[in-house]
Formats: structure tokens, sequence, C-alpha cells
């Protein structure tokens, strides 16, 4: 018995990706449009895959939180409508429950620095859940550590951005 063959390249995540890296080079501008571009071509109805890999990267290149929560919702709707299929045949060790702590914890922390407190700590209690599932790695560490913060923020009323640092996504 033979196994099935993996699917080829898949272009749209290839060009996420490459605008992606673009803009954590310091190419925001650019980034941006690209990415905005390929949001227009895919549509909101689009691949759930590439609707919520793109928001998810595109409310980074967002300094602005009400800017960066309008894609960040983008991404966790995008997500609700992924499958498991549809991520295995991009890549076979990811689950859709793999995006949510950190889906849940950009939109924490969105609604933070607006002083949204109570949507904010909703979206940490979300986060808080996936923990114990977290990966026992550096990603799973920066999450539990940022989830952390961001509770913590929440708890005390801060409004103020995080230190710089990697945002969340995979």
């Amino acid at each position: 018995m033979t196994a099935a063959p993996l699917p080829g390249p898949d272009p749209t995540m290839e060009a996420i990706g490459r605008a992606v890296t673009e803009g954590q080079a310091g190419g925001i501008a650019s980034a941006r449009r690209k990415l905005l571009d390929l949001w227009s071509a895919i549509g909101v109805t689009g691949d759930p895959l590439h609707r919520c890999t793109l928001a998810h990267h595109l409310a980074d290149l967002y300094e602005h939180p009400a800017r960066a929560l309008v894609w960040d919702v983008r991404a966790l709707d995008a997500a609700d409508a992924l499958t498991e299929e549809r991520l295995q045949e991009h890549q076979a060790n990811l689950r859709v429950e793999d995006f949510r702590p950190s889906l849940h914890l950009n939109l924490a922390d969105n609604h933070r620095r607006l002083g949204s407190f109570d949507a904010a700590a909703e979206h940490i209690r979300a986060a808080e859940e996936h923990v114990p599932r977290l990966p026992p790695d550096p990603y799973g560490d920066l999450l539990r550590t940022a989830i952390g913060e961001v509770a913590d923020a929440i708890t005390q009323r801060d409004t103020g951005a995080r230190a710089p640092g990697p945002r969340t996504g995979r």
C-alpha cells in the first residue's frame, strides 16, 4: 500500500509568508499592502486557513489596538470555520485548537489596551483554558508567559502597550 501524495505548495500561504517576513524585516507598509491585496483576492468567504493566517498576521502590522482588533476578530472567526481536514492538508501536526490560545490572547490584549476590561477578561479566560494543552517548548512558554502578563495587566486595569517582542502567532 502506498501513502497518498502530499499536496503541492499553497501559493496563497507562500504569499502570506513572504509578506509576513517582509513586515518582520521592517517593511510594514509594504507587507500590509500585500496582505490587504491578498485579503481582497481571498474574500470574506474564502478558504478559512488563508483567512485565519492572513488576518492573524495582518493584525501584527497595526500598532493601534482598534485596528489590530478588527483583524484578530476576523482571525478567530476564520478559525471557527476551519476544519481539521483542511488544516491537516496544510500541515499534518497542527490542530485548530492549537490556534485558539494565541487568537484569544491577542483579542484580550487589544481589548485591554482599549480599556474594554470585561471583554479582555473573557478572552484571557478563553486563552487560559488552553494552557494545559500548550506544548512544553519555547512557543508554549512564550504563550504561557504572555497570557500571564496580559492577565495581570487586565487585573491592574493597565492599558499600556506591552514590551516589544514577538507576537504569539505560529
